[in-house]
């Protein structure tokens, strides 16, 4: 690949493009509701997990490079200080990222950029540890 992930929208399209997210973002909810290590995690979504997928989605969306669907539809974020409402310690990140992991295993991705999704999902996720913890104290292992 002559592009670099992380520039322009190399991500973004190594991921599929929209469609590709949206597989993504299924097959993490699916493993978010098998896996039992998740279930605290997907406790603290709603029942319906629609507009999760969706947002979660758009979000992915801009965060690959692609088009910034989560402003245009949701307004902006904070990842951390937005997730910070909930207890979430390293367990639950952990559990978060095994069941990213899972989905994309799934996928049909080249190696090296699942890799760098992977790497690359692993900042959100201690960024949320920190801004919980200094919400909550010491947040649940």
């Amino acid at each position: 690949m002559s592009e670099r992930y992380g520039e322009g929208d190399a991500s973004y399209r190594a991921a599929g493009g929209l469609d590709g997210l949206r597989r993504l973002v299924d097959d993490f909810y699916r493993h978010m509701d098998e896996l039992p290590a998740a279930a605290e995690v997907r406790a603290m979504h709603a029942e319906n997990l629609e507009l999760a997928r969706d947002k979660l989605t758009c979000f992915l969306s801009g965060w690959l490079g692609g088009p910034r669907l989560f402003a245009e539809k949701y307004g902006s974020i904070g990842i951390p200080s937005f997730h910070a409402q909930w207890p979430i310690g390293n367990a639950q990140a952990e559990a978060w990222l095994s069941c990213m992991a899972h989905a994309v295993a799934k996928q049909d991705y080249a190696p090296e950029f699942a890799e760098y999704l992977l790497a690359q999902l692993r900042v959100p996720a201690q960024r949320i540890v920190q801004a919980s913890s200094a919400r909550h104290g010491a947040t649940p292992e």
